[in-house]
């Protein structure tokens, strides 16, 4: 240990009395480590915000039915352009037979509308209608006030529970609870205000309205699509759950055995696998392109090695001569590099999160710095330092002691 020990103050030593020359060659693997440890950072950080999105509006533990499934071509689309829209029907029908399987089964429709109070107007803002089922999904909470109650959703009463940011907008420092505003020209009582949810890429997520489903067909027409979210009563059973419904559904619609669904089914998961399969191979090129400034770095510090070894060649004969083994010799050079690489992986992790955090402040992509990236930047460079120190190693091990002490 002591030998180690002894080789890393000796790197040190030499990397300090040399500054210039130091910074100078890890400058590469500082450019390149900054730039794993930010893109990284932006990557995870992009990723747990569009996750959380998706999970907040599927709903961890149920599914989707809805008119159209998953296409990938224009072609898969054409096949099931005239798939009919998902209904109250189907809603009833999954509710009538799936027995035990299923806790809740809400339809939902959406529209965007002009939201007024007073003298104050907000436009384009996204209003949901629900059936009473919608108090079993996660989705929807009231930090402030109540829900809908089941009973006002069936009976079609005009409240509604609104985004953090509308009652912000609109009431300012007034109680939104008991306030009449109009949606489209028709007045809801408020009931609830929604917990702030921040914003995705800059969209806000607090900008909406939850009203019962019979008031918004009423408003924006009943002709609209319907998304049904199916709750099952045990989440680990999930999929039997989903087979189950798509019999209850193909029942419901008369479909023949050799017919296909003309219905989408899907979970949370399955549009998180969509995102990660179209998104992995960008993120992946990226970081890829980025690591080959780690190579640039790295030939850099094998030339410099081999540079250190020329002008020490009378240093290392000497300390053969004075009975150093081969090992000795190639233990410390391979230090040197590996000190002297590490130093621009810990200088630029510094850096690179640096940047993240910066860029998560001033755009809307947010930045999440990992332990794990980290302790991978750093090895990474450490890795870089070995593998490129080893010719320089080798070549001073095999010095002649004797050759060696005649250069001048």
């Amino acid at each position: 240990m002591n030998k180690y020990y002894e080789s890393a103050l000796i790197a040190l030593s030499a990397i300090w009395s040399a500054k210039l020359r130091s910074f100078m060659t890890v400058l590469g693997n500082i450019v390149a480590v900054t730039s794993i440890i930010a893109v990284v950072s932006l990557i995870q950080g992009l990723n747990a915000s569009v996750t959380k999105a998706i999970l907040d509006q599927a709903g961890a533990g149920s599914f989707l039915v809805e008119q159209y499934p998953i296409t990938r071509s224009d072609e898969e689309f054409d096949k099931i352009r005239n798939n009919p829209r998902v209904s109250l029907a189907d809603m009833r029908a999954l509710r009538r037979q799936t027995g035990d399987q299923l806790l809740a089964v809400m339809a939902d429709a959406g529209a965007r509308g002009r939201i007024t109070y007073r003298d104050k107007s907000l436009e384009a803002i996204s209003v949901t209608g629900v059936t009473a089922d919608y108090i079993y999904f996660s989705s929807f909470d009231a930090e402030r006030g109540r829900l809908m109650s089941p009973t006002e959703v069936d009976t079609a009463r005009p409240v509604v529970v609104i985004g953090w940011q509308i009652a912000d907008r609109l009431f300012a420092d007034l109680d939104p609870i008991d306030k009449v505003i109009q949606i489209e020209g028709v007045h809801f009582r408020v009931v609830g205000v929604s917990a702030k949810r921040g914003s995705l890429l800059g969209q806000t997520q607090d900008e909406f309205a939850v009203i019962p489903l019979p008031q918004h067909q009423m408003i924006f027409g009943s002709r609209r699509g319907l998304e049904l979210q199916v709750k099952p009563r045990d989440v680990a059973r999930i999929q039997s759950a989903m087979d189950e419904a798509t019999m209850v559904l193909r029942s419901a619609r008369r479909l023949r055995p050799k017919q296909n669904d003309n219905f989408g089914m899907f979970t949370s998961d399955t549009i998180l696998e969509l995102y990660h399969t179209a998104t992995n191979g960008i993120f992946a090129v990226l970081v890829g392109v980025v690591g080959l400034s780690l190579v640039v770095g790295g030939i850099v510090i094998m030339n410099i090695m081999l540079m250190v070894v020329t002008e020490r060649t009378r240093e290392i004969g000497l300390r053969k001569a004075l009975g150093a083994r081969r090992s000795d010799i190639m233990m410390q050079i391979l230090t040197e590099s590996i000190v002297l690489s590490m130093f621009g992986g810990v200088i630029g992790t510094l850096v690179g999160a640096s940047v993240a955090t910066v860029i998560s402040s001033l755009t809307p992509i947010p930045a999440s710095v990992e332990a794990w990236s980290v302790l991978l930047g750093i090895g990474i460079t450490a890795a870089v330092g070995l593998f490129f120190g080893l010719y320089p190693a080798s070549r001073a091990a095999r010095l002649d002691p004797i050759e060696a002490l005649r250069r001048e």
